[in-house]
């Protein structure tokens, strides 16, 4: 996939959630629940294996009103970053 936004290097987590292992709807419905706890302005980090957070991720950001920061690929799951709006 050449379409895949890659966050930038220096970006930093305000808080991480752990969703690796947990299977479509689950990683969303918890990103959800956790942005929730932080102000606006800070970084959330998602740490998941479900390919489908891929997609799901970025459009609901776009949805919900916050900025996709984009994603890394880490030894068997991918970090997605997400600026609270």
């Amino acid at each position: 996939m050449s379409d895949v936004k890659q966050v930038a290097a220096d970006v930093k987590a305000d808080s991480v959630l752990d969703a690796k292992g947990l299977s479509c709807p689950m990683p969303l419905l918890r990103t959800k629940k956790e942005i929730g706890k932080l102000k606006s302005g800070q970084i959330l980090q998602i740490d998941g294996t479900d390919p489908g957070s891929r997609n799901d991720i970025p459009g609901w950001c776009e949805r919900a009103g916050h900025e996709y920061l984009g994603e890394k690929e880490g030894s068997g799951h991918f970090s997605f970053f997400i600026k609270k709006g």
